[in-house]
Parts: structure tokens; C-alpha cells; sequence
């Protein structure tokens, strides 16, 4: 046998029941196969099955704890689901990513109420995000977080592969400031595919992410004598901290089931708005026709459009909604990334202007950094030619059904009072408490008596400027249906 089988062999699990002490008797009746995926996710979260090493044979696992192989083969496609495991032929199944499993925060009493102080209770600072996210927690029901365990990592080394390959030694040297030429036409094409926009790839702004594409907007806008940005409201407390970093304000406009109220943003006298149309930032809403319209006759007078398109492709029970800058061009600045199709960790988004805004955005970006790295746009751009990415999006709308499903299931058993909004798109879901409950109801003391029992979710008031129902965002898209159960399960212990 060469090194490489014999490493690989070194690697796999010879005797699986033995090794991972798993006792059948220990099952309950009709959830075998839900037991044998719960010890086997405990097996790869503590390390005794490492990240590159092989589960036994289906058939092999199957003989061992004495149960048929539909069990085994079960089990392990739940795995396979959550992307903590994939099958390769030949080669077995292979463990490809650990469950998340941060230390709990120690839980408080049952019935005493968390005082609203610590993290949640400082209020939205501007590093509340990055303390949110350094915090621990067994279950991380966060949104805007994408299904960070699905990164398809064999397409992405497949295509950097492809791309190192053919790289010429003056490709690794500075490059335009605007982006990598490849990568502006892929986008060009992606948005013409998927959004219905027609843009010049020349006129395509590669940013290290919506946030940059929002800071770069803030500082030109400023710089042309626009103090004030309307935001929606509710509307991403990240967003306004964004623009409030460059000295904008930013007025609240409210939102109700037909989206941003364009009569309220007339009256205000804002000569921008920022707004996330096909499907808004909390609440999950489509900004509707009529009220499309009002916007279209708005902007015509003068208006400037700041669109947020964070997450229109993942949708699940609606037909897709027509991105404004497709019938807007010369009114809407136009911002997109891969963060919630891919990683957030990749950095890589891209701002369509106005024609009158591109040359200053061109100079705010090269003084910025140059430009983002060429590598990850090339490999970005072969992913998205490839057709990859697109198989990817399709592969996780069907695990967001699965998982968003289960998220409704939970909050109507766990949270009954709690309306849900938001359900036909997204990452996320919007719940809010009315009536008595919502009385009773403080979403910031709600949340930190979550995170008390190793749950983060984020209190819906943080999104307001305007006093509301309370409520919580939540996401499910990284989590797995379980996961998800049991931190709905772990908000409705406090409520109780």
C-alpha cells in the first residue's frame, strides 16, 4: 500500500460501534436513526472523528450495532444535509466540517428575569455587531449569516486551480481599481441573468462587500453636499451606522405591508433614500407596484435611490421581484454581493452608479486600497462562469425551505403568540409580539436572557428609530433543523 491509501486508511474508522462507544439499546424506539446522527455529530464536535476522517461503511456500521442499513444510511444524509459530512465514492464518507459548538453561557434561574445590561443592554454602539458576534453560544440564530458549512469548497479550489493555472506573471501585479476585468463582465452577466439589470461591465465597481459599497457612497455623497439619507423603519441598525459614520443623517421613513411609505419619504424632504425593495430589512415585505411607482415619480423630481439587494436570490414561494435599478439606472445606486450566496468572509460585492457619481466612486475606492485582491475576483469569476454558483443557489433554497419550515414549526409551538413575517424569502424571519404579550414584552431583555441560556438572536427594536411591537430577527439559514428547534425552544423557556 503507497503512503497516500495508507494514510487515507490510518484516517477511517475500523470498528465504528466500538470506537465511538455506541450502544444501540441506548435508542428510543422509531429515532434510531435520529440517535446514531445525534452521537455521530458528538463524535466529530469533540474531535474523536476529525475533520478528513472517514465514518465506516454504511453496511459495515449497519452489521456492527445490529440495526438495517436504511438506518446507517439515514443518519449519515442528515449529516450530509447540514454539511458536516460528503460521500465520495469509493473514498467513503468523509467528515468535512465541525458542528458548531461554543460554550453555553451558564444559564440564569428559571423565572428570574435577565436584567437588560451587558451586551444587549449597552444599546446598538457602533461595535455591538462585532461583541454579538465574539460572544459565545451554543445555537447562533443571527441573521444575514448564510450556511457557512455548505461553502462548496471542492468548486473553489477546482476553480482556483483553473485560474492559477493560467494566470500570466503580470496578473499578480496592481490592477484596476475598478476590479478585475473578467469579474465585471461575470457580474455584468449575473445581474442580467438574475436581475433583470443591463449594465457596461466598465461601469461595474468591485467593493469588498456592501458595507464598503455604503461607506464609499457615504463619503461621495457627502462630499457633493448630501447631508441626509432616508433609511427604512424598521430598517438595519448596520446600515444607519454606516452612513451616520460619514456625518449623513438618516431619518426614519416607516414601512408597512406595501413597503416603504413614499408619501411619508415626500414629505420629509430627504434628497436620498436607502432602501432593500425586494425584500426589506427587517421585516421581509416587497416593496409593492403603486408604491414603485410613487418612488419611479420621486426620483424623476431629483431623488436618489440607494438599493440594497442583499438577498434577492434566495427566495422559495414568490416569483422573483425586478431589481429598481433595471428601470432606474440613471437614479439608483445599485449595491450586491456574494455574502449571503457564499461567505461573508470572501469580501467581494460590486456598486453600480449613476454616471455622474462613477468617476468620484472610481478615486474614493483607489485611495481606499487599491482595489480589491485580484485572486479570490478571478477564482469568483470562474465559480460563477462555471455555472457552480448557480448550482449552489439552487442546492441551498432547498435546504432553506427545510430549515425555515422548521423555524415556523417552532416558533408556533414554542412562541404562540409570536406573528412571523418574512417567510417567502430570505435568511431570515421577523416575529413581533402584539397585543397583551407584547405588553409584557422587552425584546432587548428578552434577548439577553437568551444568550443567558446559549441562544443569540437580535431584539427587533435595535432596527427601529420609532417605538414598535417588539420582536426578534432570526436567522436560520446556518443552522440545522435541530439546532433551530432547540433555540426557539430555549426563547420560549424565557418567555414562560
Amino acid at each position: 500500500m503507497d503512503r497516500a491509501k495508507q494514510e487515507a486508511a490510518d484516517r477511517s474508522i475500523s470498528s465504528g460501534s466500538d470506537f465511538l462507544q455506541l450502544d444501540i439499546g441506548e435508542a428510543p424506539a422509531g429515532g434510531r436513526a435520529d440517535w446514531l446522527a445525534n452521537r455521530l455529530r458528538s463524535a466529530i464536535s469533540d474531535g474523536r472523528v476529525p475533520v478528513g476522517g472517514r465514518l465506516p461503511a454504511t453496511r459495515v456500521l449497519a452489521a456492527e450495532l445490529g440495526v438495517s442499513r436504511g438506518v446507517v444510511t439515514e443518519a449519515y444524509q442528515r449529516l450530509v444535509e447540514d454539511g458536516h459530512v460528503t460521500g465520495r465514492g469509493r473514498g467513503g464518507t468523509v467528515v468535512v466540517s465541525a458542528p458548531i459548538d461554543a460554550p453555553a453561557v451558564p444559564s440564569r434561574p428559571t423565572g428570574t428575569p435577565a436584567p437588560a445590561t451587558g451586551l444587549f443592554g449597552t444599546g446598538p454602539r457602533p461595535d455591538i455587531f462585532d461583541s454579538l458576534r465574539a460572544a459565545p453560544a451554543r445555537i447562533d440564530l443571527t441573521p444575514g449569516v448564510p450556511d457557512l458549512a455548505a461553502f462548496p469548497r471542492g468548486a473553489w479550489l477546482r476553480a482556483e486551480r483553473a485560474v492559477l493555472r493560467d494566470l500570466a506573471p503580470g496578473d499578480f501585479g496592481y490592477g484596476d481599481p475598478r476590479g478585475t476585468p473578467r469579474l465585471r463582465l461575470t457580474v455584468a452577466h449575473w445581474l442580467a441573468r438574475n436581475r433583470g439589470i443591463g449594465v457596461d461591465p466598465d461601469d461595474v465597481l468591485v467593493v469588498a462587500g456592501v458595507a464598503q459599497a455604503l461607506t464609499l457612497l457615504g463619503q461621495v455623497l457627502h462630499a457633493d453636499g448630501v447631508r441626509t439619507v432616508a433609511v427604512e423603519d424598521p430598517g438595519s441598525l448596520g446600515v444607519r451606522q454606516q452612513l451616520r459614520s460619514w456625518g449623513l443623517a438618516t431619518p426614519p421613513i416607516p414601512v408597512d405591508a406595501g413597503g416603504l411609505r413614499v408619501d411619508e419619504l415626500v414629505a420629509s424632504g430627504a434628497p436620498a433614500v436607502m432602501l432593500t425593495p425586494a425584500h426589506q430589512f427587517p421585516t421581509g415585505v416587497v416593496l409593492d407596484g403603486a408604491r414603485r411607482r410613487e418612488l419611479m415619480r420621486w426620483a424623476a423630481d431629483g431623488g436618489l435611490i440607494v438599493e440594497d439587494d442583499y438577498d434577492a436570490e434566495h427566495r422559495y414561494d414568490r416569483p422573483p421581484v425586478p431589481a429598481l435599478r433595471a428601470v432606474l439606472p440613471e437614479q439608483v445606486c445599485y449595491a450586491g454581493s456574494v455574502s449571503k450566496l457564499l461567505a461573508p468572509a470572501l469580501r467581494v460585492g460590486w456598486l453600480l452608479a449613476p454616471s455622474r457619481y462613477r468617476a468620484a466612486l472610481v478615486d474614493a475606492k483607489r485611495t481606499a486600497d487599491l482595489g480589491n485582491a485580484a485572486l479570490p475576483q478571478l477564482v469568483l469569476a470562474e465559480l460563477m462562469e462555471s455555472g457552480a454558483l448557480e448550482r449552489q443557489l439552487r442546492f441551498l433554497r432547498r435546504r432553506h425551505v427545510r430549515r425555515r419550515d422548521a423555524m415556523i414549526a417552532a416558533i408556533r409551538t414554542h412562541l404562540p403568540d409570536g406573528v412571523v413575517h418574512g417567510a417567502a424569502a430570505g435568511l431570515h424571519l421577523m416575529i413581533t409580539f402584539a397585543g397583551d404579550r407584547g405588553a409584557r414584552v422587552d425584546d432587548v431583555e428578552l434577548a439577553t436572557a437568551a444568550l443567558a441560556r446559549g441562544v443569540k438572536v437580535q431584539p427587533l427594536s435595535w432596527h427601529r428609530q420609532h417605538p414598535g411591537p417588539p420582536g426578534l430577527v432570526l436567522g436560520y439559514a446556518a443552522n440545522t433543523t435541530a439546532e433551530i428547534s432547540a433555540g426557539i425552544a430555549a426563547v420560549g423557556a424565557v418567555l414562560r
